[in-house]
């Protein structure tokens, strides 16, 4: 049932736990990656000089970087042999570049996936179970639905006994679910999930596909299109249709109004599958209030007190992963799990704020117009790492802030050059916008003092080093793809139009009106001039960030593995690959099944 390698690492480590303790060994010790792991702010790129691209990276790297063409170098990073990459101009790359290029690369998991026997094909979803699928969720549902189906029959033969239901974790509008609970698995599905709006999408999907069926209402089709009539345009707004049928009908009208989706019925069918939705917002992995809630239908006592449940998920957000693998240990019905985790910007931190010893990472600070309390101060024991072993390393642990975790999403792989050039110019704009923000008191620099140190109390942060302090954090959010494509000047229009007009930054509204309302298109365009030229430098250091946070994925997901193998419980544990790469990049599953 496990893989012949519990870790997808390179076949160069004879053992997974030889990988894992290099792996550990290499994010303690390695400054330049620590540097791009954790200590690197892109907006806060232009605030020192003569800049963070040459105070993060080695300086035997500076000239050649620069010499190179953005994507070309690109290439180098993630896709070229580093040791026989060619370059137009002649030049070699440096060796320690080359070293580190190739230490991250090993240290990666790898992200194949495994080649189907010959012969064999995966069920298609039908047209109605796929319907408000885009090709990405195709891939991601047609696979996982084969995998796990695979994984409980896999256990039942082992153990003679079958998983009885799956539980989806925040199963949105459960397309996972529905996929099983079709043809060809016919399985029973619990879908957990917390926002009633995706359950009501989900239940009309469910329509669609066969596996609920609508009460019949009979109406009287005269006094329908009369209804129609009085509506108008506006039949989507349940306000409006709701007043037109009491215009038509009075208070008559129950026979008129829509379905609700809690009015919808499954059947229980032998041999067909079957839906189950139990709203909850989880905030550990103790699933014992959903498991109380599963409908056991006309089963005999003896049957009804057997469930044998798989925790399952497609890309379960933050602390949702964590909530999934520790259901395995936290519950005795849930006899395996199945996650494959996304979203690590949205993962909680377990040990607090970084100390003297972390001496590049930051710690995570929030946005002075977002919430007050800092994340890393949480110490949220549902956070990274969950594991005693990563908890614990040489003493302080391993910690991964959000700038680390954020870049951890990132998939460079599958950067195009037309995307790569947006986000590029995205992250210029609003370092230069930071600049300017700092110069005009919008924001002020932070002083970063981990174990409170008396010597830095009073210090003027301007004469300290970029990796001792930072500016106020400031949260814009998404703007409208138009700011971008005007230039600078129209893009910081857009972000102090917002940052004055929105209601959630409604109370940064007076700064923004004191500081930044009267900027000139004049004084824009001198920051433009004098900052263009070292779009470059950002661009270089944006592309190693991304390629080194490879490795904040590798820790995230040993992590997991690893607290699953200091379980008890737990008879096998391993991670392989479930989706193709270029079509969904977080592609990783976490298995672990109970003795």
């Amino acid at each position: 049932m496990p893989p012949s390698k519990p870790l997808p690492c390179s076949d160069e480590f004879a053992t997974p736990e030889e990988y894992v303790e290099e792996l550990l060994e290499f994010a303690s010790t390695c400054d330049t990656w620590q540097i791009l792991c954790g200590a690197v702010h892109v907006v806060d790129f232009f605030i020192t000089e003569p800049g963070l691209f040459y105070a993060a990276l080695p300086e035997e790297w500076h000239a050649f970087l620069l010499s190179q063409d953005v994507m070309r170098l690109l290439d180098f990073f993630v896709r070229d042999d580093p040791d026989t990459a060619t370059f137009e101009d002649g030049q070699s790359p440096p060796e320690s570049l080359v070293s580190y290029i190739k230490t991250v690369r090993r240290l990666a998991l790898r992200r194949e996936v495994k080649t189907p026997a010959a012969g064999t094909t995966l069920p298609p979803l039908t047209r109605t179970v796929s319907v408000g699928m885009n090709p990405k969720k195709v891939h991601e549902v047609k696979n996982f639905a084969d995998y796990v189906a695979r994984l409980s029959s896999d256990i039942a033969a082992d153990e003679a006994d079958e998983i009885t239901h799956f539980v989806d974790f925040g199963s949105g509008q459960n397309y996972l679910g529905r996929a099983l609970a079709s043809e060809p698995y016919n399985r029973r599905v619990i879908a957990v999930e917390g926002r009633q709006n995706n359950v009501d999408a989900a239940k009309s999907y469910d329509t669609q596909s066969g596996l609920a069926i609508k009460p019949k209402i009979f109406r009287n089709k005269k006094v329908w299109n009369k209804i129609l009539e009085v509506v108008g345009p506006n039949k989507s707004d349940p306000d409006a249709m709701a007043a037109a049928i009491k215009e038509v009908v009075g208070d008559e009208g129950d026979n008129f109004r829509k379905i609700g989706s809690d009015e919808l019925e499954y059947t229980v069918e032998e041999g067909k599958g079957l839906l189950q939705y139990i709203s909850g917002r989880l905030d550990n992995g103790d699933l014992s209030e959903v498991i109380e809630k599963i409908d056991r239908g006309d089963a005999e006592d003896d049957e009804k007190k057997r469930l044998k449940l798989m925790a399952i998920s497609i890309h379960s957000c933050g602390n949702l992963s964590h909530y999934g693998i520790r259901s395995l240990v936290l519950n005795p019905d849930i006899h395996a799990v199945a996650i494959v985790g996304c979203c690590y910007n949205l993962v909680t931190e377990k040990l607090g704020p970084p100390t003297y010893k972390h001496g590049y990472l930051r710690p995570t600070l929030q946005a002075v117009n977002g919430r007050v309390v800092k994340e890393s101060d949480k110490r949220d024991p549902q956070g990274f790492p969950m594991s005693e072993k990563l908890s614990t390393y040489r003493g302080q642990g391993i910690r991964a802030n959000i700038t680390a975790r954020m870049m951890a999403c990132q998939a460079p792989q599958n950067w195009t050059a037309a995307e790569s050039d947006l986000f590029f110019t995205r992250h210029f704009y609003r370092a230069v916008l930071q600049k300017i923000f700092l110069d005009r008191g919008a924001v002020q620099e932070v002083l970063y003092n981990p174990d409170n140190d008396p010597a830095l109390e009073g210090v003027d942060p301007s004469t300290l080093g970029p990796f001792q302090k930072s500016t106020s954090p400031l949260a814009i959010g998404t703007l409208p793809k138009k700011s971008y494509s005007g230039g600078l000047a129209q893009y910081i229009r857009a972000a102090v139009t917002k940052l004055t007009t929105s209601k959630d930054y409604k109370k940064f509204d007076e700064v923004m009106q004191e500081t930044m309302v009267d900027i000139s298109d004049e004084e824009i365009e001198s920051y433009l001039k004098r900052f263009e030229a070292r779009k470059k430098e950002l661009c270089i250091v944006w592309s190693l960030m991304a390629y080194s946070a490879t490795l904040i994925e590798a820790l995230m997901v040993t992590d997991r593995w690893v607290w699953l193998k200091e379980q008890d419980e737990v008879k096998d544990a391993w991670v392989e690959t479930v989706f193709d790469f270029k079509q969904s990049p977080r592609n990783m599953v976490i298995v672990g099944v109970k003795k």
